[in-house]
């Protein structure tokens, strides 16, 4: 099983480069950031983390595609995600595009997560009908595909559509990079995953071992039992013992959550873990 690290990358936090760095320097396979591209002042959904306020750093969040690019340039093992990217509030062209030319630029180290959302009035600002935006994220995912793996792309959905166009480039990933998704276990989302998926991102890994059954049953009635599946938990416990129970139930990776500060707090965060890892890995 791998470690890695996630952060809420913003203006006030350590840089992602600078922190990507310090992750590949100390063995860490992987760094992860969110995204949002605004938050409403109007406050009408409540916060995800079940606070009475919205944390400070949801306000303030860095492009994601921009942060993995600086974090790209200066590492070259680190494998470099999105937990997770908004697809409802994006052009898929547009997108496809920027998941395309991240792993070019990382020569293939592009983990895409994707998030359905949560935040009604952050879509409602896109244009997006809250009720409706797990079949567009669907559409827009299967339309990237198509710009990601023909020469002559098109694509007529619903809520996607375009006439044969080119698009480069390609990404390094064959046929694509991962794509995971973010959420809460349950029939739905197991049901994207299964359909055109290749792993699940939960938070904090609780009742972890009763849900991975239920994902695999729904990868072997999509006919995918074969099919590589990469269980990332984001900010489980960081301690020995959760990360042996991690391991023995088939997760394939846990991402540490380094606090949404400076450099100093965040790379003091970081070593710790690292020495959590090294007790783990010993």
């Amino acid at each position: 099983m791998k470690l890695g690290v996630t952060i809420f990358a913003t203006d006030q936090a350590i840089a992602p480069h600078q922190l990507a760095r310090a992750a590949e320097e100390r063995g860490f396979a992987s760094l992860y950031v969110p995204e949002h591209t605004h938050i409403p002042t109007s406050r009408r959904t409540p916060p995800p983390t079940g606070e009475p306020v919205l944390p400070e750093e949801y306000k303030r969040t860095l492009d994601p595609f921009v942060a993995l690019a600086a974090a790209a340039s200066v590492t070259s093992r680190i494998r470099l995600g999105t937990a997770v990217c908004l697809v409802a509030q994006r052009d898929p062209i547009v997108l496809a595009k920027e998941v395309a030319t991240l792993d070019l630029l990382s020569r293939g180290r592009f983990v895409f997560g994707v998030g359905f959302g949560w935040n009604r009035e952050e879509m409602e600002h896109h244009g997006v009908d809250f009720g409706k935006r797990r079949e567009l994220v669907r559409e827009k995912i299967l339309a990237m595909e198509r710009l990601w793996s023909d020469e002559r792309a098109s694509f007529k959905g619903d809520f996607v559509r375009f006439e044969e166009s080119w698009s480069w480039p390609k990404p390094v990933q064959r046929p694509r990079p991962p794509i995971l998704f973010g959420g809460g276990g349950g029939p739905k989302l197991f049901r994207h995953v299964a359909e055109y998926g290749d792993g699940w991102m939960p938070i904090g890994g609780s009742g972890l071992g009763a849900a991975l059954p239920k994902l695999r049953h729904a990868m072997q009635e999509a006919g995918r039992e074969s099919a590589r599946l990469e269980i990332v938990v984001l900010g489980a416990i960081p301690n020995p013992g959760k990360l042996e129970h991690c391991a023995a139930i088939g997760v394939t990776e846990v991402a540490f959550r380094i606090p949404s500060a400076p450099a100093g707090e965040a790379l003091a965060a970081l070593d710790e873990y690292a020495r959590i890892a090294e007790r783990f890995t010993s």
